[in-house]
């Protein structure tokens, strides 16, 4: 795969939005209400507090964590570029990745020079080290992430990305206090929030990692976060949002369900998953297809770039969209 490949994203191309996309994993339940009038409430008008000095005690208080170990960032994808800086300019060289993951994190290694080595191979002696769960693009449990972490060497950064973790519909993360506390714990609400197009993202820094947090603190551009950034994060941490995103969890089960049947019905072999998307291998080349289905406004997540030639990712979306799925693909091979 080369650079353009792995810089492939879902979600609106040059011709705008669709009306069904089941390429990025936004809640299918959001926009979330009271995000919403937090965003509505935002006064846009002056600058955010340069250190965030508010936000991130709120943050910490949600995590029950310092408020030091709060690292603000403008987006996941933001993040990882500047960890990985970090990282190359202490004079760190092997990345490690899971066989397949988000592509930023390759995107960076290879632009900072990094030597990439991706699993099954063992990430002892890498000096970033990558993992993700619920995964991407599977939506599965990382397989023995708590003893990737116990096995990883004193002097490695390891950053947890938990994008899609408010997103698990079954199951627990399988990482104890301490472990949680050796890792940088990514966190991107929008995702769970149904509003990706607000850009604002986060993480908790290891126990031991003050340094590291001060570089990063250096590294970052002023106001990473506007307004906006900042009313979506405070609005992430209150009660009300946390027991709409667990109505919402409720709800997404139940269309999953339907959408895995409905994907076995049209003879796609479905991959297992435990998160709001999952990833099915098609019956026929998404490309002889993917047109007519852009014109009937559905889009699908084309899994190539993610290693998976043949399959695609799937956001769990309303009947309404599973139904537009199924007629569309049908008639289209008719």
């Amino acid at each position: 795969m080369n650079a353009d490949e792995e810089a492939f994203h879902g979600g609106p191309d040059a011709r705008g939005a669709v009306p069904h996309d089941f390429s990025t994993n936004a809640n299918a339940c959001g926009p979330c209400p009271m995000a919403v009038q937090a965003l509505q409430q935002a006064d846009a008008s002056r600058y955010p507090d340069p250190r965030y000095t508010t936000l991130r005690e709120t943050l910490g208080q949600f995590h029950g964590v310092a408020a030091e170990r709060i690292v603000i960032a403008a987006s996941a994808s933001e993040f990882i570029a500047r960890i990985t800086a970090a990282v190359a300019q202490q004079g760190g060289r092997p990345a490690w990745l899971p066989r397949h993951a988000y592509g930023d994190y390759l995107r960076a290694a290879e632009a900072w020079g990094l030597d990439v080595r991706r699993e099954p191979e063992s990430p002892a002696g890498a000096a970033l080290a990558w993992c993700c769960d619920p995964s991407s693009p599977l939506g599965a449990a990382q397989p023995g992430l708590a003893g990737l972490v116990d096995a990883l060497d004193a002097s490695s950064i390891c950053v947890l990305d938990l994008a899609y973790e408010p997103l698990r519909l079954e199951g627990r993360l399988d990482l104890g206090a301490a472990q949680r506390d050796r890792v940088w714990q990514l966190w991107t609400p929008n995702k769970a929030l149904g509003l990706t197009g607000v850009r604002a993202a986060y993480a908790i820094a290891p126990r031991d990692a003050a340094g590291m947090a001060e570089r990063l603190g250096r590294l970052a551009p002023s106001w990473p976060l506007g307004a906006h950034g900042v009313a979506l994060l405070e609005a992430w941490t209150l009660a009300e949002t946390q027991a709409w995103l667990a109505t919402s969890r409720d709800r997404l089960r139940g269309w999953k369900h339907e959408q895995q049947a409905l994907c076995a019905a049209l003879g796609w072999s479905v991959l297992p998953s435990i998160a709001n998307y999952f990833c099915a291998r098609l019956d026929v080349p998404y490309a002889q297809r993917s047109a007519a289905l852009r014109e009937a406004g559905i889009q699908l997540r084309d899994a190539r770039s993610f290693g998976l030639p043949g399959h695609v990712r799937l956001a769990v979306l309303p009947p309404a969209s599973q139904a537009a799925l199924a007629r569309t693909w049908q008639a289209a091979g008719a």
